[in-house]
């Protein structure tokens, strides 16, 4: 029996949490959406595996924080902010940090997400990406 839309994306967070792009591909189903904050929609399975790796090489310690969660069964809300390090360069460097309140909605069948969508400003993010390629 599939586990509860609950535990399906919070096993989400996790592995977004732990960087492992294998194990978010294991909780996607195979036609699977991502929406990031502008509203460009990825999809498929393989392309998001690729398009989370790259993320977490750009940002070496991004982290959702979760601080409430809404659940009606096939849909779920969460609520809390994302932060990380924006790399440049190869090199981390600690004025490059950024944290935004965020929401995430998961849509889940099965026991798969097969709409993960993120409302956030990363506008502090893109901020950094404009400051680093000015210099």
């Amino acid at each position: 029996m599939a586990q509860s839309s609950l535990a399906t994306a919070e096993a989400f967070v996790a592995a977004i949490n732990r960087h492992d792009a294998d194990a978010l591909c294991a909780l996607m189903s195979e036609g699977h959406r991502f929406i990031d904050s502008l509203g460009a929609v990825f999809e498929g399975r393989e392309a998001l595996r690729a398009g989370w790796g790259s993320y977490f090489r750009m940002v070496l310690d991004y982290f959702v924080a979760v601080r409430e969660t809404f659940d009606d069964g096939e849909t779920v809300v969460m609520l809390g902010i994302a932060r990380g390090t924006y790399l440049w360069e190869d090199t981390p460097r600690p004025e490059n940090f950024w944290q935004t309140p965020a929401a995430w909605r998961a849509r889940i069948r099965d026991g798969q997400v097969t709409e993960w969508q993120v409302y956030a400003d990363n506008e502090p993010m893109r901020r950094l990406q404009r400051t680093q390629t000015d210099r």
